[in-house]
């Protein structure tokens, strides 16, 4: 028979358990490496893992070893205020080691009757906040040695990195995967002015990374029109067709569809109960279509284009029986004011062939928001036909205090222009959110257009100015070379150039040059330099020469001189320019 376990057999297992929580990736696993290997190596007859909610109210049970089946469900989410090893360990952050049955009771007064005799309780502390704790129970006296204590606090600091480096490592993933679904989103609905084809294509693309099903209503002669509808299981999306044409949503409901359409206010179910279908429906056949759709929690958002509510878009979770939450709430509202803006040009678009301008000043910024750190200015002359240019601009200052620049031009005109410029924007803005590199979003510009196919070329100009490196990088896809006014002296970059947009995948480059503070950029389309039977070289000059004149002035001034003294006013094309000054 194998001796009595001593404190060194003890120690040793519990540094093995402390080394095994580094190579563990879910929270799930981690949980049960400290209460069974945990539980063993000391001894404890049961042992549990718990961690805070983000309500900061409640606590939830992730591991258990040695209880109760019915105890597990029962205790599978509790209050932070019960009376618990595990609560008060939470509560007041530190370790907790109780013996004696009697004290037991008394200080644990909610705790299940297991023939305790020793208690300890260990807080998960990781940067200075409370996350859980881990509890030990012993079903005869024990006494811990202080460097037995001490290993098990190492155990507890291990196990909360462990879970904050996971719960990182998934939220990073989290956020990574929005980002890209609304990149991926913003490409859709820019791709098309079929706004029910663009909307459809919407809806599936939230299942089933966001969604179990999706549905897109769209108000029509005063009723709800359910315009697109996803879901997971095909088989029930004619059923919600069905429950949404035998049913219709009541106007005045004080919850659904047709209250956020009213309020414009976006609404979270976080749990959809039977009770709440068994209200809602209008008789026992409506509550039957209900549950066999098996919904568990819904999120119901508008789509507001210009103060309007066009309709309102919904996701529901049903058969993977999540719950959705706050950053849930937020990723579909971001959604719905890009598919609002789609919605809003395309009917744009279908009322009248002059509204093609309109929607091309839509997708211009009005006004560029800049820092202490900038002074901005742009200009946009439409030819002055009816139908829509495609030159397009924008400029968006980061968090970490870079500039992201760029401007390019569609070649033709006409809506499909339009759309194409609306759509290059939008991923760029969305690619660059990703990341901001100029070589890393034009070689993804270039993989979009190789993917979704376009007849349209398009050139394009991009920058990053960096205020903490003094430098300015930029990559070109076939755009006009930008003007550098630095030190009194204008100078025309090199170009880094490349092909346009839509022309295969190729290698892209950037360049790198310094940009201090005084130092001035100007961009433009080629509308601005070009003329009828002079080389395009000449109007470079021209506009170098124009821009070292007036570098002196601000760039309110600067910008539309450069446009009156540059440009041809009889040339039939459109022009844009925008221009940054660093500054100190």
């Amino acid at each position: 028979m194998p001796g009595p376990v001593t404190l060194s057999d003890r120690l040793t297992r519990l540094a093995r358990v402390t080394g095994e929580l580094a190579d563990l990736h879910t929270v799930q696993a981690v949980g049960d490496a400290v209460v069974t290997h945990g539980a063993e190596a000391v001894g404890a007859a049961v042992a549990s893992m718990t961690l805070l909610n983000e309500d900061q109210r409640t606590v939830q049970l992730m591991a258990l070893t040695g209880g109760l089946a019915e105890a597990e469900e029962q205790w599978s989410t509790f209050p932070l205020t019960v009376q618990t090893p595990s609560a008060e360990a939470i509560r007041a952050g530190s370790r907790m080691v109780v013996n004696g049955p009697d004290s037991i009771e008394r200080r644990f007064s909610d705790m299940p009757r297991n023939g305790a005799q020793t208690v300890v309780a260990l807080p998960l502390v990781t940067a200075g906040a409370v996350i859980g704790a881990i509890s030990l129970i012993f079903t005869e006296a024990r006494h811990l040695d202080d460097t037995e204590i001490e290993f098990l606090d190492i155990l507890a600091g291990a196990c909360a990195q462990s879970v904050a480096r996971i719960s990182a490592r998934d939220e990073a993933a989290r956020q990574r995967a929005k980002l890209e679904f609304l990149a991926e989103a913003a490409a859709e609905l820019a791709s098309s002015l079929d706004y029910q084809v663009t909307l459809a294509n919407v809806a599936r693309l939230a299942v089933p990374d966001f969604a179990d099903w999706c549905a897109i209503d769209v108000v029509d002669d005063g009723r709800l029109h359910r315009l697109a509808v996803a879901r997971v299981d095909p088989d029930k999306v004619r059923l919600a067709h069905q429950l949404a044409e035998r049913y219709p949503a009541d106007p005045e409901a004080a919850h659904g569809a047709w209250h956020v359409m009213r309020t414009g206010r976006s609404e979270l179910i976080t749990e959809i109960t039977d009770e709440m279908l068994t209200a809602s429906a209008v008789d026992d056949e409506h509550a039957a279509i209900a549950r066999a759709l098996h919904l568990r929690s819904a999120v119901t958002v508008p789509l507001v284009a210009r103060n309007r509510v066009l309709g309102v878009i919904t996701w529901v979770t049903a058969e993977s029986e999540r719950h959705f939450t706050p950053d849930d709430l937020a990723l579909a509202e971001e959604l719905a004011q890009r598919a609002a803006v789609s919605l809003d040009n395309s009917e744009l678009h279908s009322q009248t062939l002059a509204a093609a301008v309109q929607l091309q000043r839509a997708v211009l910024p009005d006004a560029l928001v800049a820092s202490s750190r900038w002074e901005l200015e742009h200009s946009y002359s439409p030819a002055g036909r009816t139908e829509v240019g495609g030159d397009f601009y924008d400029v968006v200052e980061l968090a970490d205090g870079r500039l992201l620049m760029f401007i390019g031009d569609v070649m033709g005109r006409g809506v499909g222009a339009a759309a194409a410029m609306a759509q290059v924007r939008a991923a760029v803005r969305a690619y660059a959110a990703l990341d901001p590199e100029p070589v890393v979003v034009l070689a993804r510009l270039d993989r979009m257009f190789e993917h979704y196919g376009s007849e349209q070329l398009v050139t394009l100009l991009y920058m990053l100015a960096d205020p903490d490196r003094d430098t300015l990088s930029l990559a070109n896809a076939g755009h006009p070379a930008p003007l550098l006014v630095s030190c009194g002296s204008s100078v025309r970059l090199p170009s880094a150039d490349g092909p346009p947009l839509g022309v295969g995948t190729p290698t892209r480059t950037a360049i790198e040059i310094p940009f201090k503070v005084g130092d001035l950029v100007v961009a433009f389309t080629d509308g601005l330099i070009e003329r009828r039977g002079e080389d395009i070289t000449d109007g470079q000059d021209r506009a170098a020469a124009a821009a070292q004149a007036l570098a002196g002035r601000p760039l309110s001034h600067l910008v539309p001189s450069l446009v009156d003294e540059v440009g041809d006013p009889r040339r039939d094309d459109d022009v844009a320019v925008l221009a940054a000054r660093r500054l100190g």
